[in-house]
């Protein structure tokens, strides 16, 4: 039985792994029908996009039947739609399962490859990856990583699991370890936890450090060190956006095939994958909520910088 105000089921089958698009309708509004919302809400699509998908009957209700252009606005009422995908580039790395169970996935992704679907990344993301490449359509991300670092991610196998899964992360009742290369400055005191407010605006590439309280808390340590290189295990206690390559830019080092951190460079082209970001989710440590099992994982992968400085640093 479906639990009160719970969105019923999308009538549309996955496509590519993709979900269909769920849009509910306000409440309040004068719209008179389905379709002059939607073109109102889709305006981006570009002119006849949505008035085509309602003649060809893309657009449906929740028993799977078009809904017809005519059709009359319903507050609260669920459509649904596939999205035309973009065409994208693909990203030339597997995504290695590390563990796998009846309630969990745990997977090493590539760098260069994003989380979940968004913006132009769609099919060519870990979560629509796996959700075709192990069968399972109802797979959830249970946290994400930056499309630009590489490492550990945790997914779900049952829906109504990845609220417990989740609450591991926001509750921070999950040990993080990470990797990184950036430059060694022997004057720089380490180990040392960095504490500040971090500061990411919609729409705005970089994050930056404000006044204020702090959000953001990372210790910093260094591993090894060679040639004017050091590899630091990050382990933050909080999970803003690019906190680590913030706090890695702030203390004065930072990591190696940065494109935002310390400035902004030009954009790569999307089938470069010559200097990944230096940055590796290297450990994930918690307790299953659902099982009560003790997990640790590690990842298998190696920073290219730190394995091969010489030929990483002149593509």
């Amino acid at each position: 039985m479906r639990r009160r105000n719970q969105p019923p089921p999308s009538p549309l089958p996955q496509r590519d792994g993709v979900d269909a698009v769920r849009v509910r309708l306000p409440f309040e509004g004068a719209w008179t029908t389905v379709r002059e919302y939607l073109v109102e809400r889709l305006s981006g699509a570009g002119p006849g996009v949505v008035a085509g998908m309602f003649d060809t009957g893309q657009v449906v209700g929740a028993d799977g039947e078009a809904v017809t252009a005519d059709a009359a606005y319903v507050p609260g009422m669920f459509v649904w739609f596939h999205r035309e995908l973009p065409a994208e580039v693909r990203v030339p790395f597997a995504v290695d399962v590390v563990y796998r169970d009846d309630h969990i996935v745990v997977a090493d992704k590539p760098h260069f490859l994003a989380t979940t679907p968004r913006g132009g990344h769609v099919t060519e993301t870990a979560l629509a990856r796996l959700r075709r490449e192990l069968g399972l359509p109802a797979l959830g991300a249970a946290h994400r990583l930056d499309r630009l670092t590489a490492g550990l991610l945790l997914f779900t196998v049952r829906p109504e699991e990845r609220g417990a899964y989740q609450t591991l992360f926001s509750d921070k009742r999950v040990h993080k370890e990470y990797e990184a290369v950036a430059p060694y400055d022997p004057g720089l005191a380490l180990p040392r936890t960095v504490r500040s407010r971090i500061l990411k605006e919609r729409g705005v590439l970089a994050a930056r450090e404000v006044d204020g309280e702090p959000n953001a808390v990372t210790h910093v340590e260094v591993v090894e060190q060679r040639d004017g290189l050091a590899r630091y295990r990050l382990t933050p206690t909080t999970g803003q956006t690019h906190q680590l390559r913030v706090h890695m830019n702030a203390l004065g080092i930072p990591l190696l095939g940065d494109p935002l951190y310390p400035e902004v460079t030009a954009p790569t082209p999307a089938d470069d994958f010559r200097r990944p970001l230096q940055l590796l989710a290297r450990a994930l440590e918690f307790t299953d909520p659902v099982t009560g099992a003790a997990h640790r994982f590690r990842s298998t992968r190696t920073l290219e910088a730190w394995a091969s400085y010489a030929g990483w640093a002149g593509r």
